[in-house]
């Protein structure tokens, strides 16, 4: 089929945060120069370039948050903000040369194979038409936010903006301000608005576990020895790797080492929050580790502000210049923030094979082979896929795991020695029926209610093992669970 005006590519990637610069990194160091990748926005970075709300930060240490091929000397602080994050990716995508192929301004709406040419054929919101070989899809899990459907929120005269669309010119001193969520983004921004808003009212669902936050600036000496010790930058990130590796124990083998780090918690909670009715509807009423375990160090001073209201009744309904909770209650707002997470793990229209979307191939829960690869989807890939999330260790370590992986299968494709591959529906199948059974002993299963589960209870998110695991199962492609022509 002839798809006229369509650029072509060998090799397309969808997204130019960590995954996607990773992967070109590889690709241009293996000499496979025939690629782009389609970028929505005007700058790279992926979330770490959308997520520009007050206080933004990571939770995992600099040197272990980056890629083992690019160490960077110069984090100024054990946990790197917002900005130093983006800084890196950015210097990254300049230092190997990434920025002639990138497209920016090219979101993705739609990619369809096409089983006459053997390619994928893309489409963007601005008309413009791709074609390609492979495709790779690098949005990850958390690209597109997620909003509530609250009543009466389209009628809101006041402003209101999700914690990851922060706008950069709008003014919060003096203002009364609501805050929807109390998940990671929110407690590192209430403390932000609470410093500006004549008041603030913290709409909270469920109650957060929030433990310190062991923070601290690199000293220049420190700086110095990364920088010139060989061996040292390395070294530093094994030990860090190591520490929260171990932390995996708790997570998928023994889940009930956590009570002990629960007990540690509610005495902190008592020392810190001093009012008795505050700091009951601050603690969780779930086992530790259900949800994602937040670090900050001034989220409960936060709490405790003159002008701060803690509010756990749920929304009613919005009216034009307030929000009314199921006790009556009516309380008059400025700006409402929705810090209310992500939805869609693959943000656009796929189609595969005998039209089958990924959309229909997920009606009861993502999943993937590894989280890289779908049966019914010839030559496509994921980054950051189905099941490749973590609740102990570095996100950036599994991305690297599964650049790996995709690399081989590419370099196959690239140079011709096949022309598609696909996974075999019954290796996808047989390989999550493993990975649910061993999900449902870890501290996910069993009561928890959190965005890795879908409302059956699936935890479509989370791997349920030792990252080194993962490492071992994507060390190489088995052709064998492939369909290869």
């Amino acid at each position: 089929m002839d798809h006229g005006g369509a650029t072509r590519m060998r090799v397309v990637i969808i997204g130019a945060g960590f995954g996607g610069i990773g992967l070109g990194v590889k690709l241009k160091a293996a000499g496979m120069h025939d690629f782009i990748i389609l970028e929505k926005s005007t700058q790279v970075g992926g979330v770490w370039r959308e997520n520009r709300y007050p206080g933004a930060e990571c939770d995992i240490p600099s040197h272990l948050y980056s890629f083992s091929f690019e160490a960077w000397a110069d984090w100024p602080q054990t946990y790197a903000n917002q900005a130093d994050i983006l800084d890196y990716l950015t210097q990254c995508a300049r230092k190997h040369g990434l920025e002639p192929h990138i497209r920016f301004g090219a979101e993705v709406t739609d990619a369809r194979w096409d089983d006459t040419s053997r390619q994928w054929i893309l489409q963007t919101s601005d008309g413009r038409r791709f074609q390609t070989q492979s495709l790779v899809s690098a949005t990850g899990q958390l690209s597109r936010p997620s909003s509530p459907r609250f009543a009466g929120l389209a009628q809101f005269s006041g402003t209101t903006f999700h914690s990851a669309e922060w706008p950069q010119d709008y003014n919060l001193h003096g203002k009364r301000v609501a805050v929807v969520g109390t998940g990671a983004s929110a407690v590192q921004l209430i403390p932000h608005v609470a410093s500006l808003a004549s008041n603030l009212y913290v709409f909270q669902r469920s109650a957060a576990y929030v433990l310190p936050k062991p923070n601290k600036a690199y000293s220049g000496w420190q700086r110095f020895l990364f920088k010139h010790i060989p061996g040292m930058l390395k070294l530093n990130r094994l030990l860090i790797y190591v520490q929260h590796e171990w932390r995996g124990f708790a997570f998928v083998s023994f889940p009930q080492a956590l009570r002990v780090k629960q007990s540690s918690f509610r005495r902190s909670l008592a020392r810190k929050i001093k009012n008795q009715d505050l700091r009951r509807r601050l603690t969780p009423d779930y086992r530790m580790g259900c949800k994602r375990i937040l670090l900050s160090n001034d989220y409960y001073p936060a709490m405790q502000q003159p002008n701060v209201e803690l509010i756990t009744q749920a929304i009613a309904e919005i009216r034009p210049d307030a929000i009314v909770t199921t006790d009556s209650m009516v309380r008059k707002v400025d700006c409402i923030i929705l810090a209310t997470g992500f939805a869609a793990m693959v943000p656009m229209n796929v189609t595969g094979l005998a039209g089958l979307t990924l959309q229909q191939c997920w009606k009861d829960g993502a999943e993937a082979h590894l989280g890289i690869t779908v049966s019914g989807f010839p030559n496509f890939f994921m980054l950051y896929g189905p099941n490749t999330n973590l609740g102990h260790n570095s996100v950036v370590y599994m991305i690297e795991c599964q650049i790996r992986y995709v690399m081989a299968c590419l370099k196959r494709l690239y140079r011709d020695q096949m022309q598609t591959m696909e996974v075999k529906d019954a290796v996808q199948a047989r390989f999550n029926s493993k990975i649910q059974e061993r999900l449902r002993k870890t501290v996910w299963a069993k009561g928890c209610t959190a965005w890795y589960l879908t409302v059956t209870g699936k935890n479509t998110a989370n791997w349920p093992g030792y990252t080194f695991e993962f490492r071992l199962k994507t060390r190489a492609p088995k052709w064998d669970d492939y369909a290869i022509q």
